[in-house]
């Protein structure tokens, strides 16, 4: 049987997931739980960059995922219209 992803929260990811409204801290968490079976079911490859994205929602949570050490290290959790300013 091939183990789950281990997700790790960046300090910066997890103060955002903290400062969410209620619901969508909830869904958040439902989601990234469901991402450590299937990360690539749930994360996306984001375009001319090595992080990847899954969308919750109006919010988006960005993430290294690094398959041969079965993690999934979240960077970012932010509302769609600014998590993807640098």
């Amino acid at each position: 049987m091939i183990s789950e992803f281990t997700v790790i929260l960046s300090e910066n990811a997890a103060s955002q997931l903290k400062d969410l409204p209620k619901e969508v801290y909830q869904n958040i968490v439902t989601r990234l739980n469901a991402a450590k079976k299937r990360p690539f079911h749930f994360f996306i490859r984001l375009k001319n960059r090595p992080d990847y994205k899954m969308r919750c929602g109006d919010y988006r949570v960005t993430a290294d995922i690094n398959i041969h050490e079965r993690k999934i290290f979240v960077t970012k959790i932010g509302h769609r219209r600014n998590i993807y300013e640098q």
